[in-house]
C-alpha cells in the first residue's frame, strides 16, 4: 500500500462519517415525525371514543349527571371540562320526555409535538355524538353511571 492510497483511505473515512451524519439526522427526524403522527391520531381517536362514551352515559344516567364529564375527563387527559357540552333535545326537556342527547367536544384543543427542530402545535377538530334517549335514570344502582 503506497502513501497516496493511505491518504485517500483516511479521506474516505471522514466522508463516510459526514454522509452518515446527514442521512441519520434526516432518518431520525422522519422517524420521530411518524411516531408523532401516530400519537396525534391516538389523541384524536381517544377523544372520539370518549365523546361516544359520554353520549352513551348521558342516555342511560340521570340528566346532567356530573359523572358523565368526570369519566370523559379521566379517560382523555387533553380535555378540559369547558371543552365538553351536553345538549338534551328538545330544549328544557326532563328525563321522561327528552328525545336526543348530543355530547360535543369543542375544537381547538392544542397538542404539542416533540419533533426536534420543528416545533408544531396541532389542534383537534370538533367531535360530536348524538344518541336517542333510553332510560335516563340511574335508579337501582346502574353501574354505568358510577
Amino acid at each position: 500500500m503506497n502513501a497516496a492510497s493511505k491518504i485517500l483511505d483516511k479521506r474516505q473515512r471522514g466522508v463516510t462519517a459526514v454522509e452518515f451524519a446527514l442521512v441519520a439526522s434526516a432518518f431520525f427526524i422522519l422517524l420521530i415525525g411518524i411516531m408523532e403522527m401516530g400519537r396525534m391520531l391516538f389523541y384524536w381517536n381517544t377523544t372520539a371514543e370518549v365523546t361516544r362514551l359520554g353520549a352513551r352515559m348521558a342516555v342511560v344516567c340521570d340528566k346532567n349527571d356530573a359523572d358523565i364529564k368526570a369519566k370523559m375527563l379521566a379517560l382523555s387527559p387533553t380535555l378540559k371540562a369547558d371543552d365538553i357540552s351536553l345538549d338534551y333535545q328538545p330544549a328544557g326537556c326532563s328525563a321522561s320526555n327528552c328525545e336526543l342527547v348530543t355530547v360535543s367536544v369543542a375544537p381547538g384543543t392544542p397538542i404539542d409535538t416533540y419533533i426536534p427542530f420543528v416545533p408544531l402545535s396541532l389542534t383537534m377538530p370538533a367531535f360530536t355524538t348524538t344518541l336517542t334517549r333510553e332510560s335516563m335514570d340511574s335508579g337501582g344502582g346502574n353501574p354505568v353511571c358510577q
